[in-house]
């Protein structure tokens, strides 16, 4: 079957934003540029080094856009590219699927807390 297959696109997608924080900052970007404080807010239950190397990996895969200004104190930026917004759309319906499954979603947590 293709699906064993390592370039499967089902696989490809899965690998791209298959961690826990990958989805959750591409759609926090898909609101528009952000900085890593505002990020890391958004976020507070990431580590600041979670946060660094997954962005890093973003920007590398072409996905996020880092815009450095050199002023005192640095300030960086990250937005969406072009290719980051397309990967949004599927992470935007994961989204709204989990929104109207709350319950369902709260139900198999708890059954792994236990």
């Amino acid at each position: 079957m293709e699906i064993f297959y390592k370039n499967y696109p089902v696989r490809q997608i899965l690998a791209l934003i298959g961690d826990m924080w990958t989805p959750v900052i591409i759609h926090c970007l898909s609101e528009g540029t952000l900085r890593f404080n505002e990020l890391q807010k958004r976020l507070p239950d990431i580590s600041k080094k979670m946060l660094t190397q997954v962005l890093r990996r973003l920007e590398h895969d072409g996905l996020v856009h880092r815009k450095v200004y050199k002023v005192v104190p640095p300030k960086t930026e990250y937005s969406l590219t072009e290719q980051g917004q397309k990967i949004h759309e599927p992470i935007n319906h994961l989204c709204a699927w989990a929104r109207e499954h709350q319950e369902l979603l709260s139900t198999i947590h708890d059954k792994k807390v236990k």
